[in-house]
């Protein structure tokens, strides 16, 4: 039976307070997982989050051969040697977008590999033929039937590329990165994504021995090999997404909430926005601490004009939470989602809650604030929209059920324990 939330809403009143701390990060620790498959070596990664993205891996990484076994809560033990082929098992890998990311190693290293179309959230066209393009030009041969790809490498030997992105794309920025440090030559990559989850990877490539500059940066080059390094382990950075989504959760109900185990400086453009707009914060090495003290309504926190954008700029995975902030504070907030199609459709529900929303096209939306929102039944369309349906049921009035669970433990680990500990009331349930 699908699990659900029960949330009651605090009415608008700041009242929450504590300490809440950031796991590891779901976009970071996939392709961390997915670059094991590059060495024989054995690994252990730590500050692995307990989501259920992560156990999706493990079962595709059992049909592929690999030990794969959690040795403490959040260290987990990785052994490829005994890696027997290169297929993902369909019925898992359709499900989740990111297990794409694990054709590329499989590639580099076996000469072949094969997957589905991959699956996950609703929220607008995602292709993959950069991707397709990507492997094509790197040696591969490719091949589709019974609603896979197939690809090949006669010569086992993928070939250095340059290549210049089109379109940002986190991922297939990190799925070549990681097939090129395997290939033949050097790879250059233009245009290429700069989210932190790339700088980590980088990191822990180079551990294992590869060679890459410019991480971080729109030009990354790899220079191909072999990779000797054996690093004992590797610590998954904190999640970057949920420090946010708690930053915003405070804003709007904290008295006052110290966010934990962090990094700042990848959320400067949301702390910015926010000191705008009125909320008071101290910004700390590790943490964050959002001082409400109780007594500042968001009738006096101002809206503002959100662009989504690539790194550094704001994250599309913020946009839903950001929009509920909307909600709350005065003034009229134009919302420009610039990345996912199909991403702004769960505004509608908000609009039911009580919100004052206008779909201007499937990009835009115009917020008016501040309006009390009041508890309903709700369906968790996807892992972000997820969380920012929780956000919205813990402001509202009156009670919230939030259907689907299953999105938001995609994602976030023991989310309604952590929010308990800050005052919030909310239950899972079946």
């Amino acid at each position: 039976m699908k699990e659900r939330f029960l949330v009651k809403g605090l009415a608008g009143k700041k009242t929450l307070k504590g300490v809440i701390p950031v796991f590891g990060g779901k976009n970071a620790v996939l392709p961390l997982l997915a670059a094991t498959l590059l060495t024989k070596a054995p690994i252990e990664l730590y500050n692995v989050p307990d989501i259920e993205d992560v156990k999706r891996v493990g079962e595709l990484f059992e049909h592929l051969g690999v030990s794969f076994g959690r040795v403490a809560k959040d260290r987990y033990s990785i052994n490829t040697s005994g890696i027997s082929n290169g297929e993902l098992n369909h019925e898992i890998a359709k499900r989740f977008r990111a297990s794409i990311v694990l054709a590329g190693p499989l590639l580099a290293r076996l000469g072949q590999a094969s997957f589905p179309h991959p699956g996950g959230d609703v929220i607008g066209e995602r292709p993959i033929d950069i991707f397709l393009e990507g492997f094509q030009r790197m040696g591969a041969t490719l091949t589709e039937r019974d609603g896979s790809y197939h690809l090949e490498v006669k010569k086992k030997k993928l070939q250095g590329m340059e290549y210049f992105f089109k379109l940002v794309s986190v991922t297939a920025t990190e799925t070549f990165m990681m097939a090129a440090t395997l290939a033949q030559g050097k790879t250059v990559l233009k245009n290429a994504a700069m989210e932190p989850e790339i700088t980590s990877l980088a990191e822990f490539l180079t551990s294992l021995g590869a060679k890459i500059v410019g991480a971080g940066t729109p030009v990354i080059t790899i220079e191909g090999g072999t990779l000797t390094g054996t690093p004992k382990s590797f610590m998954v950075p904190p999640d970057r997404l949920e420090t946010g989504s708690f930053l915003i959760l405070a804003a709007l109900a904290g008295d006052t909430i110290e966010i934990t185990n962090c990094n700042p400086g990848e959320v400067e453009v949301l702390i910015e926005m926010l000191r705008r707009s009125g909320v008071s914060l101290t910004v700390k090495k590790n943490s964050i601490i959002v001082k409400g003290n109780g007594k500042v309504k968001n009738s006096s926190l101002s809206g503002m004009n959100v662009r989504t954008h690539e790194y550094p700029g704001f994250p599309t995975d913020l946009q839903a939470p950001m929009t509920v902030y909307l909600t709350q504070v005065k003034g009229e907030s134009l919302v420009f989602e610039t990345v996912f199609e199909g991403r702004l459709n769960y505004v509608h529900d908000l609009v039911r809650m009580g919100a004052d929303i206008s779909m201007w096209n499937p990009h835009q939306v115009m917020v008016r604030g501040p309006k009390v929102l009041v508890g309903r039944e709700l369906e968790s369309p996807d892992i972000r929209a997820g969380l920012a349906f929780v956000i919205a049921a813990i402001v509202a009035k009156g009670d919230s059920v939030i259907n689907n669970v299953y999105h938001i433990d995609r994602g976030y680990e023991e989310v309604e324990k952590r929010l308990r500990a800050i005052g919030v009331d909310i239950e899972r349930v079946k």
